[in-house]
């Protein structure tokens, strides 16, 4: 089984979208492909691709928290550690692919006050590959 690294960053704020393929983090699904990982702490944008290219990532799920008040970071990132579970069923090979691991995006306290609830999970590719992972 291949050691995923959980790679918590904080903080996807909505912009709106401006162009094809640059989107706002929060808007990616199920399915999306992403040129590259992004750097930082605080994710605004991601550029999606076509899974046919070579690509960074892939989104395998977005596991949405319960409304209310911001739960805290523990509780969100204990909510993340759900990404394991998800890949496991989205790519069985992906769990003993030593080139894949795991990115995840989360709210902050900031970004759920703008009603962001998504818990994001990505599995990156080092190096870039061209297909999907789903299988």
């Amino acid at each position: 089984m291949a050691v995923v690294l959980l790679v918590v960053v904080g903080g996807v704020i909505v912009w709106g979208v401006t162009s094809s393929g640059n989107v706002t983090a929060t808007d990616v699904k199920v399915g999306d492909c992403l040129a590259e990982i992004p750097d930082g702490d605080k994710v605004l944008r991601v550029q999606t691709i076509g899974c046919d290219q070579p690509h960074a990532g892939e989104v395998f799920a977005v596991l949405t928290l319960p409304d209310g008040d911001f739960p805290g970071q523990a509780a969100v990132e204990a909510h993340s550690e759900k990404c394991g579970p998800e890949l496991a069923s989205y790519s069985p090979a992906a769990m003993t692919d030593d080139t894949v691991q795991l990115y995840v995006l989360y709210p902050t306290a900031e970004t759920w006050a703008s009603g962001d609830r998504a818990v994001t999970c990505i599995a990156t590719l080092q190096p870039p590959r061209a297909g999907s992972l789903k299988g």
